[in-house]
């Protein structure tokens, strides 16, 4: 549901829905287990804003989240479940604490730097392989450019459906994408195609920073609780 009502129009929701499971399940399985819907997902929306998109930003960001994929894959792989943990809680903490700091990007538009956006790129994959939290770290590099809606829209679909598509070959390298797996998440799509539609009307009838600081605090809290988890092992 939170996958969907991301998909919906409230990208920030989305961010609760591996720190929530990995509260029950361990953070690699509940990555491993979002990320077919995720993908699924991913395909409507490409379709949607296959025309409106910012090139030289695609290409920037891509060797960089790739490189980030793969330091996130070889991160897992050898990381002991606890210090997973810690590391999904920090990034939520860490997200959380700067949305609810930060400030709207002041000055002249900037223009798509390859340096900063190499380097934003590769903490977006490595944070999106962790915990499919890449937003934080793209928006870093993307909002000061102040895009037209549509473009940052349709930039922003194209850039997380690449990350998600090349996720797939490592998470079932580490065994996720199994019959197990994979059952559940086609039990849960439909769940998620019907969220997109309630996160739809959420963004009509409420209002919008009451419901964003709600979602925040949340995460927030629910990060607290996997960091104390990790660290307490």
């Amino acid at each position: 549901v939170l996958v969907g009502m991301a998909k919906g129009g409230l990208p920030m929701v989305g961010m609760l829905s591996v720190p929530l499971l990995s509260l029950v399940i361990p953070p690699v399985q509940a990555a491993g287990l979002l990320l077919p819907i995720y993908v699924a997902s991913d395909v409507f929306g490409v379709i949607a804003y296959r025309r409106a998109w910012d090139g030289r930003v695609l290409a920037i960001l891509i060797p960089g989240m790739t490189a980030g994929v793969v330091l996130g894959w070889l991160a897992a792989s050898v990381t002991p479940e606890r210090v997973v943990t810690l590391l999904v809680g920090a990034i939520g903490a860490a997200f959380a604490l700067v949305t609810l700091l930060r400030r709207a990007p002041d000055g002249p538009p900037r223009q798509p730097r390859l340096v900063p956006g190499l380097f934003w790129g590769a903490v977006t994959g490595f944070t999106s392989f962790v915990s499919h939290a890449g937003a934080p770290p793209y928006q870093v590099y993307v909002l000061p450019m102040r895009l037209d809606k549509a473009v940052y829209a349709g930039t922003t679909t194209l850039t997380f459906a690449f990350v998600n598509a090349i996720k797939l070959p490592p998470y079932w390298a580490l065994g996720q994408l199994n019959p197990a797996n994979l059952t559940l998440a086609a039990a849960l799509m439909p769940l998620a195609a019907a969220a997109v539609w309630l996160g739809v009307w959420l963004v009509r009838v409420l209002p919008a920073r009451q419901l964003f600081a709600l979602v925040t605090w949340s995460l927030l809290a629910v990060s607290v609780k996997l960091i104390w988890d990790g660290l307490a092992g």
